[in-house]
């Protein structure tokens, strides 16, 4: 701990989807005064090198569904306290932003607890860097009034009736962690009555060169994906606004395959 016996201070912040410039002028600033980072897997390193001090000590501390070499939150939350009560200030990195989907709230309730002063910085969501880079509005007049976020993976327990609410939607519906487990997402839709011509994208590695837009229905995607593994990180998105895409597809990307976010081993 630090002379004055006094914690650190930790700051949690939100990395953006992918481009390594799309990040906040208060977040670069975090990076230069930061004692330590503990980053998860999907922000690019990019935003690190160019920012944060040389000598800084940098903490890959990544999740990934299925993988053995996954931290669990506890052994991030304990990492974070750690160093925060040895007097660090402590730069808690999330992809995306601090709230969508992320386990923020284990990580505020422990310092809370250890009255460890925080601060919170907020990034721009996956959803929003896919909508984007995609050409694909989440709302758009006489396309989509609303839109849902929604977590969906092998494990996920959702009751009947949301299905039933999702599919009867004219709604946009965007799902994380859903690309591995498209054929059961677009069979639940399907079995909830939900129109089989209705539009669904995954978006690989959206706002990064190695971005890829893949577009089918929901009645089609199963056969036509068939043979499509879809990289890390990968978002669907299901309505009538993925009609748009094919107008307003306006961001190039290297047609090849390729990664910006570090494996897990």
């Amino acid at each position: 701990m630090s002379s004055n016996n006094r914690p650190g201070k930790v700051v949690i912040a939100g990395a953006g989807p992918g481009d390594a410039e799309l990040i906040t002028v208060k977040l670069q600033k975090r990076l230069a005064e930061a004692d330590i980072i503990i980053t998860d897997r999907l922000v690019n390193p990019e935003i690190i090198s160019a920012h944060a001090n040389k000598v800084t000590p940098v903490i890959l501390t990544g999740k990934e569904g299925f993988n053995q070499a996954s931290y669990s939150q506890q052994q991030i939350t304990d990492l974070i306290i750690e160093h925060a009560l040895h007097g660090k200030n402590v730069l808690r990195l999330k992809g995306g932003d601090v709230a969508f989907f992320s386990n923020v709230l284990d990580e505020l309730e422990a310092l809370a607890k250890h009255k460890i002063e925080f601060e919170i910085i907020p990034g721009i969501t996956a959803a929003s860097g896919v909508s984007a880079y995609a050409g694909i509005p989440l709302t758009a007049r006489n396309y989509s009034q609303g839109v849902h976020f929604i977590t969906f993976n092998p494990s996920s327990e959702i009751h009947p009736d949301k299905w039933r609410v999702w599919a009867e939607t004219t709604d946009t519906l965007v799902f994380y962690m859903a690309s591995k487990n498209l054929a059961n997402l677009a069979e639940l839709l399907l079995h909830y009555a939900a129109p089989p011509q209705r539009p669904i994208a995954v978006i690989e590695q959206a706002t990064t060169v190695y971005q890829k837009v893949h577009v089918s229905t929901l009645q089609n995607c199963e056969a036509e994906f068939a043979t499509t593994q879809f990289s890390s990180p990968s978002m669907v998105i299901v309505g009538d606004v993925v009609k748009l895409h094919g107008s307003f597809d306006w961001f190039i990307t290297k047609n090849e395959t390729g990664t910006i976010f570090k494996e897990l081993k």
